[in-house]
């Protein structure tokens, strides 16, 4: 079980399918899991007002989004019975279609994964400094918190 050093989350620009892939690839030699759950956040091309979303700049206070990230990672620990989590979040600008959140629990047995991953997405949705400037064809933007 991997706890109480604080992680760097943050990746500049889309998460790589391919550094999902390797993610995974990682724990084929780990024999006691049995479940791994996964969550992957990709920006939309939404239409807003008439106007189409080319991509999001993400941006985060990172002192406080990599204490509370931790914080998340530690409670959720001790709450699930987990063998492995990452979490990998954007920083910059990612374009429609981009990986912007990426989230890999893995556990014994599938509900703790399944619960588990489902939670930290939910709670960085809701409790982690990181915000979203929506970009669009005709260069406005608009700030979201994108989680």
């Amino acid at each position: 079980m991997e706890q109480n050093k604080i992680k760097n989350v943050f990746v500049n620009g889309a998460i790589s399918p391919i550094f999902v892939g390797e993610a995974i690839a990682k724990h084929t030699n780990k024999k006691n899991i049995g479940a791994h759950s996964i969550f992957l956040g990709q920006v939309r091309c939404d239409l807003i007002e008439n106007n189409s979303v080319v991509a999001i700049h993400y941006s985060a206070y990172m002192e406080m989004a990599e204490e509370r990230l931790h914080e998340i990672r530690e409670s959720i620990f001790k709450k699930y019975n987990l063998i492995c989590m990452h979490i990998y979040h954007s920083l910059g600008r990612v374009e429609a279609g981009g990986i912007c959140l990426f989230v890999f629990t893995s556990s014994i047995h599938r509900k703790d994964s399944i619960d588990a991953c489902t939670e930290i997405v939910e709670r960085i949705k809701n409790e982690v400094a990181i915000w979203g400037k929506e970009l669009f064809e005709d260069e406005s933007f608009v700030w979201k918190n994108p989680a």
